[in-house]
């Protein structure tokens, strides 16, 4: 069993998806979780009082907004004194076909990269602050996505593009802060059946999906967040910078 007993831990996104999944399994191995949420308050509640010998709280930001962004780092601090981990988790994935109009698609992309990579800019000079504030350092976990090697279909070029500086961001604080003992990483999963990816299966069809990928089955969120649990526990860290592919062999790098 991995031991996370007592490891602070924020992760963004955590009431559906794979950062639920994360989140629940970070808190099985005795991780105190801030649980960040932005509509999905009873989910996030639930999860939280499923665990009740961790000292797991409920944070509400709208990371489309810097100053909540600010706020929610903020006020995580303010509770747990410090931080070991912050897994940066939350993002949309809507689609804007080059068919719209100038005004609707570049709407989608401004939305898009604000919550997908502004925010996570942000959180990321916030963590590396804190962490630089403390002996132990820290460490960055990065979801990111098989979009970034492989490319994305027409209609999600803003989640493509968003996840492409994501990489770089993550690959850019493992070179240049690991003196100060902060470990940097990114999770790239291909594609993986959650809520958010419901609209691309209803358009597309499960079958398509499958004929892309070498197993038998779509991920799922319980098969990401193992690996970022080993990574929160330190194990990994002379992997800092490295990416790992979670696609179920639909693409081999």
């Amino acid at each position: 069993m991995m031991n996370l007993r007592n490891k602070k831990i924020l992760v963004t996104g955590a009431s559906k998806g794979i950062g639920y999944a994360i989140a629940d399994y970070l808190m099985q191995h005795g991780a105190n979780v801030a649980v960040h949420f932005n509509s999905g308050q009873d989910a996030a509640r639930e999860l939280v009082i499923k665990y009740p010998n961790t000292e797991s709280r409920c944070f509400q930001a709208d990371l489309s907004k810097p100053e909540s962004v600010k706020t929610l780092f903020d006020d995580v601090v303010s509770t747990y004194g410090n931080l070991d981990s912050v897994v940066l988790n939350a993002g949309v994935f809507v689609a804007h076909p080059i068919t719209d109009s100038i005004d609707n698609w570049f709407e989608v992309w401004k939305t898009t990269l604000a919550i997908n990579l502004d925010s996570v800019g942000l959180l990321t000079k916030l963590g590396i602050d804190h962490f630089k504030s403390q002996a132990a350092g820290g460490r960055f976990i990065y979801i990111g996505s098989r979009a970034t090697f492989r490319g994305e279909t027409q209609e999600y070029l803003a989640y493509a593009a968003s996840k492409g500086g994501l990489t770089s961001l993550a690959r850019s604080v493992a070179r240049s802060f690991g003196k100060d003992n902060i470990k940097a990483f990114v999770v790239a999963p291909g594609f993986t059946r959650t809520q958010m990816a419901e609209a691309f299966i209803d358009t597309y069809g499960e079958e398509r999906i499958l004929s892309e990928i070498a197993l038998n089955e779509l991920t799922t969120p319980e098969d990401i967040a193992p690996l970022v649990g080993l990574m929160c526990s330190g194990q990994m860290d002379h992997a800092t910078g490295a990416t790992i592919d979670v696609n179920a062999g639909s693409h081999i790098r």
